[in-house]
This record gives structure tokens, C-alpha cells and sequence, in this order.
């Protein structure tokens, strides 16, 4: 009767074109609100309490930009990856993006890497957790 016992069932997950469009577009979305506050928020700093000008909005739109193109090829991309390089790209993402918006404060540089080296490291850790945790 071995041979009658119930098997378990293979369920095969196609991603449909449809699906997959979808997927784009919502990474993209996702890129593009983050990039928006980011560039807002590097353009606030730059600006430093002074009048807005072009200046600072094509810098915010510039920063944003930059931002948000990142981000997007880092989501795209970082499936593929090794789930510790994965982690470590977002990681380095994170720290270089805070440190950044550090260094317009007009702190000192070694601040600036101390504050990116630290979010980086929390960032990587964060994201090292969560890949690991739901591996296949």
C-alpha cells in the first residue's frame, strides 16, 4: 500500500508577463517616492535657511535623481546577488546616501563617514537579517 500513499504536490509559480510589469513598475514607484525625499532633503540642507533658488531645486532634482537611478538598479539587480552581497550592496547604499547628507552640514568629514559607516553597518545588518531569515 506504500505505492498508493499520497505524494505532495508539486505547485510550479509562473510569472506571467503581466506579473512582471507589475513588479517594475512598483520598484520603480518605490524609487521614485525615495528619490523625491531625498532630493527635498539634500535641497533643504544645501539651502540653509537662505531664499530658494534654481540652484537649490536643480540640486534636490539632481540629488534625487541620482538617488532614486540607484535605487532602482540596486532593487533590479540585488535579487540575483548572493544574499550576503545583497545585503552588503544595500548596506553600502545606505551609508554612502547618510554620509552624504551629512557632509552638507558643513560637519567635519570624519563625522560624515562615522554617521554613513554607522547607518551602513545597521542598514547591512538589517537586510543580512531579513534576507536570511526568508530564504528559500
Amino acid at each position: 500500500m506504500a505505492h498508493a500513499a499520497p505524494t505532495a504536490s508539486r505547485r510550479h509559480h509562473y510569472r506571467s508577463t503581466a506579473d512582471t510589469g507589475h513588479t517594475v513598475r512598483n520598484a520603480l514607484t518605490r524609487a521614485l517616492l525615495a528619490g523625491l525625499v531625498y532630493g527635498v532633503w539634500a535641497a533643504f540642507i544645501k539651502r540653509q535657511m537662505g531664499p530658494v533658488d534654481a540652484g537649490n531645486v536643480f540640486y534636490g532634482i539632481l540629488c534625487g535623481a541620482l538617488f532614486a537611478a540607484c535605487m532602482f538598479v540596486l532593487g533590479r539587480v540585488g535579487p540575483r546577488l548572493k544574499r550576503e552581497v545583497h545585503a552588503a550592496a544595500y548596506g553600502v547604499f545606505a551609508g554612502i546616501a547618510a554620509g552624504y547628507l551629512h557632509s552638507l552640514t558643513h560637519s567635519s568629514v570624519l563625522r560624515a563617514t562615522v554617521i554613513g559607516l554607522f547607518v551602513g553597518i545597521g542598514v547591512g545588518a538589517a537586510a543580512f537579517y531579513r534576507y536570511y531569515t526568508r530564504e528559500d
